[in-house]
């Protein structure tokens, strides 16, 4: 019974270290032996538990896109008033900065969505999800009284998180003009205006 867990566990290895070296040498040109330089392991073992590199990183997308909808989804059940929910959406939306691995990862592979239908897939699901969240917290607070939207939940939800999605590029491509700090501040900003109340507290 140990055999099966074990080898899970590696698979699980195998995919933060291939997350690494993802952000280290982009898709393109990514090899068999930069993961395994990256997971300490020899190319023989990575494709014995990955025997396509293509699959592998598919399952890097995939773990990145339950990581950053995981995240959110778990800060706003363990809130309950709609505006701390909506102000940690924001918070969690942005990268923390350039060496962020799973929003570099995530770019890096929603981009390959253009060359690949399963990445394609994972990236419209994140952004579903995302959206969805949103909606979720807005919609509440509008039943509550506490939001005043300049739109419908789902059409706010959607602006917020193209906008999320536009700052996170700059800040992950070390533009120095947007900062994490700055980034937030655009994003809580567009939250003021579509909401009518800051989308992180003071």
């Amino acid at each position: 019974m140990a055999r099966p867990k074990k080898q899970q566990q590696r698979r699980a290895d195998l995919v933060r270290a291939a997350a690494r070296a993802i952000a280290v040498r982009g898709v393109a040109g990514l090899t068999v032996r930069d993961v395994a330089a990256q997971a300490e392991m020899s190319p023989g073992a990575v494709s014995y538990y990955y025997r396509e590199l293509d699959e592998l990183v598919l399952a890097v997308h995939a773990d990145a896109v339950r990581r950053f909808y995981g995240v959110r989804r778990e800060a706003i059940d363990a809130i309950d008033d709609p505006a701390e929910q909506l102000a940690e959406l924001v918070r969690l939306g942005v990268p923390t900065g350039a060496d962020d691995l799973v929003c570099r990862v995530l770019y890096e592979l929603h981009v390959h969505g253009a060359r690949s239908a399963p990445h394609a897939a994972l990236m419209s699901s994140l952004w579903e999800q995302e959206v969805s969240l949103y909606e979720l917290v807005l919609t509440r607070g509008v039943e509550r009284g506490t939001f005043g939207l300049r739109g419908t939940p789902r059409r706010v939800a959607e602006t917020v998180v193209a906008l999320e999605d536009a700052v996170g590029l700059h800040v992950v491509g070390h533009n120095p003009g947007v900062t994490p700090a700055r980034a937030l501040e655009l994003v809580a900003g567009l939250v003021e205006l579509e909401v009518g109340r800051a989308g992180v507290p003071s």
